[in-house]
């Protein structure tokens, strides 16, 4: 049931890794406030709910958040282990607390899950001990490849979703199965919305996502992350079963180990964020509710600003 729509609806800005998501919800924060509203932003990128975890991530600076609000950015230790029921009930009690206050919130990042998660009738299957200790013990044994593409032959719709190196999605979408006796992608819902809600997201051509994927870790190596990566070792980013799998800073600690030279750490980063990208890509197509705007467009704002007025049109008639 979606709550009052007198209160502001929620905003999401969506889409694949660089496709420049911070700064449009940054900007969108600032002309919703010049227009004399308020927003505030909640992340929606799992990665960067770990301290430390700044480079990696393309985590904004604050001199880059523009005096706009951020919430949930730097609230776990990086050997926490990530909990998507956990951050809904975190990312729920600050849209309620803003739309009351009549607050706009901007939910923004790319993990499909987590937005689903804030924005959705969506509920999490229960844990068995037993059977999340045995396929974490057979993922520390064999490593998370064999166990994806045992996903993959029960439910090839989750393996694509999931990334074949994240061993902990991997071994919760078995669980579920095994659990429940059906796909873990059946127990996700459909698109029912828990809020009014606008969902915008940012289309990059393939080739020019990639070129600024690349681009992105170029910068990321400059801007000193492999010394990023060797300090989060040094305070137990290895032992974290999420943190340490991230994209780059898996295969920066591979480097760290001898596993990889320098070059090949950072080529693969590149390869295997692209491979993301095309994930995320997937898993936001397929959500109809999401508005779809060129990453480039000259009036890239003011299309959003539309869009989110539009809503709060319907809301109010």
């Amino acid at each position: 049931m979606i709550t009052d729509s007198a209160e502001p609806a929620v905003v999401a800005v969506v889409g694949a890794t660089a496709s420049g998501k911070s700064d449009l919800g940054v900007r969108l924060a600032r002309r919703l406030g010049d227009a004399g509203g308020r927003a505030e932003i909640i992340n929606a990128d799992s990665m960067q709910l770990y301290r430390g975890m700044d480079i990696g991530t393309a985590k904004l600076t604050a001199a880059e958040r523009s005096g706009v609000p951020h919430h949930l950015l730097d609230i776990w230790d990086t050997t926490e282990t990530a909990d998507v029921a956990r951050y809904q009930h975190l990312a729920r009690a600050l849209i309620d607390r803003m739309r009351s206050a009549g607050r706009t919130p901007i939910l923004v990042g790319g993990s499909g899950l987590y937005v689903r998660a804030a924005l959705d009738h969506l509920d999490f299957p229960g844990t068995d001990p037993t059977v999340r200790a045995r396929l974490e013990a057979e993922l520390d044994r064999v490593g998370p490849e064999p166990l994806h593409e045992r996903l993959a032959g029960r439910d090839p719709a989750a393996a694509v979703a999931i990334l074949p190196s994240n061993g902990r999605r991997i071994v919760r979408a078995l669980e579920v199965i095994e659990i429940t006796g059906r796909p873990f992608t059946a127990t996700l819902p459909g698109h029912v919305a828990r809020y009014p809600c606008v969902q915008i997201g940012l289309h990059v051509p393939r080739e020019e996502l990639d070129n600024r994927i690349q681009l992105r870790v170029d910068r990321m190596w400059r801007a000193g992350f492999v010394d990023e990566v060797r300090e989060l070792e040094e305070k137990g980013l290895r032992e974290g079963r999420t943190a340490s799998r991230a994209l780059g800073y898996a295969q920066v600690l591979r480097f760290l180990a001898g596993e990889y030279d320098e070059e090949t750490a950072r080529e693969e980063t590149v390869r295997a964020t692209r491979r993301f990208a095309r994930r995320q890509e997937s898993w936001f197509r397929r959500d109809p509710r999401v508005h779809w705007l060129p990453y480039d467009s000259p009036d890239l704002v003011e299309r959003a600003l539309q869009l989110v007025g539009a809503e709060a049109n319907d809301g109010a008639s």
